[in-house]
């Protein structure tokens, strides 16, 4: 019978699956707020052990590469480091942490806005040209169709 292979397979896949998948939901760092002004204040977090040592947030964008050493154990467990955005270019910024034992906690991103301003790129002319020519068109068709219910009325009227 060719079930037997099947479910050996399913046996093997569901057995690596519960294996793998404690250590990966370990692995999780998190930016909060997402988004925030220049001159803002996110806060990195990661679920690394604290035991095991600080954790080191890596922040990569359009004009960093630095790193920030966890400062607090985080209130839901884990670790975590406030990052002050004074200074950063507008723009999305990835954040990855290692743990203390060498170990990935995985990634996360966060995006830099302008002060009480749109997002960069989100402008008044960013990407509105097609709307633009959308109301054109109708604007037009609305004239022409008033033009011809005048001319029509007129010829009526004549009559």
């Amino acid at each position: 019978m060719k079930t037997q292979p099947v479910l050996v397979s399913a046996a093997l896949g569901v057995g690596l699956g519960t294996l793998l998948l404690p250590a990966a939901a370990l692995a999780d760092t998190t930016v909060s707020p997402a988004t925030t002004p220049v001159g803002g204040t996110v806060v990195l977090t990661s679920t690394c052990n604290p035991n095991s040592g600080d954790a080191i947030f890596r922040v990569t964008g359009p004009d960093r590469d630095q790193n920030v050493r966890s400062t607090t154990a985080a209130a839901g467990g884990g670790l975590s480091a406030e990052l002050f955005t004074a200074g950063f270019t507008l723009g999305t910024y990835t954040v990855t942490a290692t743990c203390g034992d060498g170990s990935s906690s995985g990634s996360a991103t966060f995006t830099v806005t302008p002060i009480g301003g749109v997002p960069a790129g989100g402008g008044a002319d960013a990407g509105n040209g097609g709307v633009v020519a959308a109301g054109g068109t109708l604007v037009g068709a609305a004239a022409a169709g008033a033009l011809v219910l005048a001319r029509r009325r007129r010829a009526a009227t004549r009559a």
